[in-house]
């Protein structure tokens, strides 16, 4: 397994979502609220900014690696999926989006393995649409976690419609990937890969 800057970025992202879980079980008495939400939604954000230096490291000091490609990913859903959660038990997302967002998550990386395994993972190669379903839901978690106006701006309200249009480009992100698998699962889905 190598280790490297962006390896070990990548880690610390994976490192710090049971710091952010626990932070929203901490007893109020012990921290007030708005005090905790801010913290989390910074914590969250310096999580977010990982992803994205970890990747740029990693292609600027060319120490892109078969290990870091695989480990990345999972490091972002577990991320948002721990978030979700957490916002779940806040009452401050609908289950139903959360359940959507979560649902296609696995559907696309179980999708994304068994291509691989056919040896066409080309076809489901990350496009713009999920770009934007990422970039979507990586503003929407942190101003719903944080939940307090800010600068006369309602941040839960800026949250609430971002975390909505993630799941709708989820779906559709989620539909374009499919299609682009379904000539693959026609033809080998049936076959024995072993």
């Amino acid at each position: 397994m190598p280790f490297n800057l962006p390896i070990a970025l990548t880690w610390l992202r994976i490192a710090m979502i049971p710091l952010i879980v626990g932070l929203f079980y901490i007893p109020a008495d012990w921290i007030s609220v708005p005090v905790r939400d801010m913290v989390g939604a910074a914590a969250f954000v310096i999580a977010a900014l990982t992803d994205w230096f970890d990747g740029w490291l990693a292609r600027r000091w060319n120490q892109t690696s078969s290990f870091g490609a695989f480990l990345d990913p999972v490091a972002d859903k577990l991320m948002v999926c721990a978030a979700l959660l957490i916002l779940l038990d806040l009452n401050r997302v609908d289950s139903f989006i959360a359940l959507v967002i979560i649902g296609r998550e696995i559907t696309i990386s179980a999708l994304r393995e068994w291509m691989a395994k056919i040896g066409a993972s080309g076809s489901v190669a990350v496009h713009r649409l999920g770009k934007f379903k990422t970039a979507a839901q990586m503003i929407a978690i942190p101003c719903l976690l944080y939940w307090q106006p800010f600068q006369g701006v309602s941040v839960q309200l800026v949250g609430q419609v971002l975390i909505v249009v993630a799941a709708v480009l989820t779906v559709w992100s989620m539909c374009y990937y499919l299609r682009r698998a379904w000539p693959e699962i026609r033809d080998k889905g049936g076959r024995s890969l072993s």
